[in-house]
């Protein structure tokens, strides 16, 4: 069994500005001479965390973290209704990725990194493949249009009432159409009250999705402090209401352009959120992916997913990257 690495410090962090009124917090920790790895966080929206540290072994890597745009420690926040959302995007966060490699001066780096995590660590290493190693992703998602559908539509055939109370967290004329359009508005509104509302809502819903997982949290969404739920769920909503600015599809028709970069992917058979087809469909799409399904497991993995995880990572930290 592999046990996480024990709880370490960054050696250095800062606020990184990428333009638009944006600093984006960053911070490095291990060895400063180790091989550069990159943690993308997932939601979007759900900012990096301690315990991402401990996937990496400090004496052979130089872990970053970043929080995207918008949350965690990065400015502004979306929590606030007047933060513009008009400059997060996909591309917004490809760019600042690429903008904080430069700044550390790193020439390549391991990403690593699930959920949302996958799509953005795709768009980024298909537009940048020179720029990274190896890639490891737990929990495989593209945000297609489709993949979205499913969360927020289709899944509810197994959850109808709790399905209904998300469906009824938006107006009466709005329930019959595009549902993430609609709580995209109301986290927005200026009133807090209707914010609240919708957040809880909205992540009354992902915890139900995610509810039948034998392991982990039962509040992984609705158990966030206040202004990490509100940034969270309005990223969220601006981000899947719009098909993260992706073309359908994209990332899985551009995996070619991934050969040659080593990739581990991990995925949970249990997991209803985002189901095991799309990482099926980009192990075949990669040249040089592994797939690695962990039967107990679902979105929020086991022990077994970091068995597998870690042990990637370990295995590649004396590949050369640096």
């Amino acid at each position: 069994m592999a046990e996480p690495y024990p709880p370490i410090e960054p050696y250095d962090r800062g606020m990184l500005d990428v333009g638009d009124g944006n600093l984006v917090y960053w911070e490095v920790c291990g060895n400063p001479r180790g091989k550069p790895a990159l943690v993308v966080h997932g939601g979007p929206g759900s900012g990096c965390t301690e315990r991402a540290r401990r996937n990496f072994d400090p004496a052979r890597y130089r872990t970053v973290l970043f929080d995207q745009r918008g949350c965690g420690r990065s400015t502004p926040h979306a929590a606030d209704p007047a933060t513009d959302m008009s400059v997060n995007t996909t591309a917004h966060l490809v760019a600042d990725m690429e903008r904080l490699r430069t700044h550390l001066g790193i020439d390549r780096w391991l990403l690593f990194g699930g959920s949302w995590g996958s799509t953005l660590i795709l768009a980024y290493a298909e537009q940048h493949p020179a720029r990274v190693s190896e890639i490891v992703i737990p929990g495989v998602t593209t945000t297609r249009r489709r993949e979205t559908d499913w969360l927020y539509r289709g899944v509810g055939r197994f959850f109808p009432e709790q399905w209904q109370r998300f469906r009824d967290g938006v107006p009466a004329a709005d329930r019959d159409g595009d549902l993430l359009t609609a709580y995209a508005a109301l986290m927005a509104d200026p009133d807090p009250a209707v914010r609240e509302r919708a957040a809880a809502r909205w992540c009354a819903w992902e915890d139900t999705v995610l509810s039948l997982e034998p392991h982990g949290a039962p509040d992984v969404y609705g158990g966030r402090p206040f202004a990490a739920r509100q940034a969270l769920v309005r990223i969220c909503a601006h981000y899947f209401s719009r098909g993260a600015w992706l073309e359908e599809g994209a990332l899985l028709r551009d995996a070619g352009r991934l050969a040659g970069i080593p990739g581990v992917l991990v995925h949970g058979r249990l997991d209803l959120s985002t189901p095991l087809d799309t990482a099926w469909e980009l192990a075949r799409a990669w040249p040089g992916a592994e797939l690695t399904i962990i039967e107990d497991a679902g979105h929020k993995g086991s022990t077994a997913t970091r068995d597998v995880v870690i042990g990637a990572l370990d295995r590649f930290a004396g590949a050369d990257g640096a």
